[in-house]
Parts: structure tokens; C-alpha cells; sequence
């Protein structure tokens, strides 16, 4: 098999054994043409097993010229890595040449999050006298209780969430579901939007939230409507729909949640991705110990 046959055979094991969603099947993707390209341009003939750590070095070294971030060098690696890896467990090759190359040193970025006034004044600017306003408000206050990913939110499926229970069972990275609580004020906005909005749709789509069309509402629509609210409402930092789950997580944690439940609640297969907001929730505190302690 070839270079190109390996690749495609890697990438059907990533959605087939691993169940990678598209948008992670197509960076890997990505970042291993980018690859081989680069290896062609010395070798244009060249085989799987005579892809070594030089031409692995070399690759990284010009991806620092060319102007490649640490983070995305890093994201490029560890699609090589896992490439090469399954090389070995196929028999493809002897061994993993890229098992010698350091991990660039990432510095780790403390996730930017609104504030609760800024919450608050994001959640009152939806026009409730509206469809779009309702439908809009049942969103931002879904994302910010419950914590989504901006993709589980606009493929949340009616069937997908309890109004009686209160909670939502979205479809997560990987293919996993999980059950989160939707509070009382979001069950409220979700309710008048069903009864209003949804109900009087006549489709066949399966989804909560749709477009005016009647189809499911992408994440680009989402995320337009979301700045305009963010804009109208006097927020002046840069705002994204992850910034809502980001504070979805600081907040709880600000309230004293468990680290292991908002773990759960935000679907982090590991508990290391959720600690970094006790750092952010830890900033608060200290912000307030500063401000109110005689001798700060």
C-alpha cells in the first residue's frame, strides 16, 4: 500500500474505531498531507517506511519559518504520532520515528469568561415579543445553564431533552452522550419557545432549534446572532459561544461545585482540561481577598 492508501486507511480507522467527529477527521487530514507534501518535495517517490525523524524534524522546523504557532505544531505532531503509531501496530513499518521528537512546550491559556453582570445583560437582550427572540433566548440561556458545545446545541434533537426532568442528553465529542441539568429560569425560555415557536413549525426535522426555513440552525447563524445580542448588551470583549460554556464552568466552580461534577456536566474525558478553571475561579477569589483584606 502506499503513502496516500495508509493515510486513507488511518483516517477510516479514526472515524470507525475511535468515532472522531468530521471536523477532527479533517484536521488530522490536513495536517498529515501537509506532511507528506513536505517529505515529496525532497522524495517525490518516497515509501511509508522510509519516512524518518529527519524528515519529521525538518517538517517542524519549517513549520517555526513559515510562522507555526507552538499550539498548532503541537496539534500537527500529535496527529503524526498517531499516525505512525498505528503504522507500527499494522506492521507497516518497524518502528515509530517519531517517538524522539519533543512535544513543543505549550503555555497554558487561562480561558477568557464574562462576568455575571455581563451574563445578565447578554440574557435580557433577546426580544421575547418575537420568534427569533424567543428561539435566541432559549439558547443563550440553554448554553449558559447546561454548559454545550456550540455543535451540541445546534444538533440537540427534541428528543434529547426532558422539560419534566430537567435535563438535556446532548451527543458529545467522540460519540458520547452524557445528562445534564437545565435550570429552572432555562426550562422556563425553553418552554415558550416550544410552545410558541416550535410546536407551530410544520417539518419533518428533527432538531430543537431551527432557522426561519424550518431547517436545523447552524453554528455560524448561532454565533452571528450571539455577537449582535453581545453587542447590543455593551459587552465590549471579543465573545464566541465557547466563551458561554467557559463561563458556564467558572462560575459553578466560583459557586463551589465539585471539579469532578462539572467535569461531568461539560464532558471532559479528563479531569486535567476542567482544572484549569479553578484557576480562573481561584483568580476571583484572590481579586476579592485584594480588594476587601485590610492587609493585602
Amino acid at each position: 500500500m502506499d503513502v496516500d492508501g495508509w493515510i486513507d486507511a488511518y483516517l477510516d480507522h479514526l472515524r470507525v474505531e475511535r468515532a472522531l467527529s468530521k471536523n477532527t477527521l479533517e484536521a488530522y487530514a490536513r495536517d498529515l498531507i501537509q506532511m507528506i507534501t513536505f517529505v515529496r518535495e525532497e522524495h517525490p517517490d518516497v515509501e511509508i517506511a522510509a519516512i524518518g525523524l529527519g524528515d519529521l524534524s525538518a517538517l517542524l522546523s519549517d513549520n517555526v519559518r513559515r510562522g507555526f504557532g507552538a499550539r498548532s505544531s503541537a496539534r500537527q505532531l500529535s496527529a503524526i504520532r498517531g499516525f505512525f503509531k498505528f503504522l507500527v501496530r499494522e506492521k507497516a513499518i518497524p518502528k515509530d520515528p517519531s517517538s524522539l521528537i519533543d512535544r513543543p512546550k505549550l503555555a497554558r491559556r487561562l480561558p477568557k469568561v464574562l462576568s455575571f453582570e455581563e451574563i445578565e445583560r447578554l440574557l435580557a437582550i433577546p426580544d421575547l415579543r418575537t420568534k427569533r427572540g424567543l428561539r435566541d433566548s432559549a439558547m443563550i440561556h440553554l448554553m449558559y445553564a447546561s454548559g454545550l458545545r456550540v455543535s451540541e446545541l445546534c444538533g440537540l434533537k427534541l428528543s434529547e431533552i426532558d422539560t419534566k426532568a430537567g435535563v438535556v442528553s446532548p451527543l458529545g465529542k467522540g460519540g458520547k452522550r452524557r445528562i445534564v441539568p437545565v435550570g429552572d429560569v432555562a426550562l422556563t425560555r425553553i418552554t415558550a419557545y416550544l410552545d410558541d415557536v416550535r410546536s407551530l413549525v410544520s417539518t419533518n426535522d428533527p432538531h430543537l432549534f431551527l432557522s426561519p426555513r424550518g431547517t436545523k440552525l447552524t453554528r455560524q447563524g448561532f454565533w452571528k446572532s450571539l455577537k449582535m445580542y453581545a453587542r447590543v448588551a455593551g459587552i465590549m470583549t471579543p465573545i464566541s459561544p465557547h466563551k458561554l460554556r467557559h463561563s458556564f464552568a467558572t462560575h459553578l466552580l466560583r459557586g463551589g461545585a465539585d471539579l469532578r461534577a462539572v467535569q461531568a456536566m461539560l464532558g471532559h474525558a479528563d479531569l486535567g482540561t476542567t482544572e484549569i478553571y479553578t484557576r480562573v475561579a481561584q483568580d476571583h477569589i484572590r481579586s476579592a481577598h485584594k480588594k476587601a483584606h485590610p492587609r493585602a
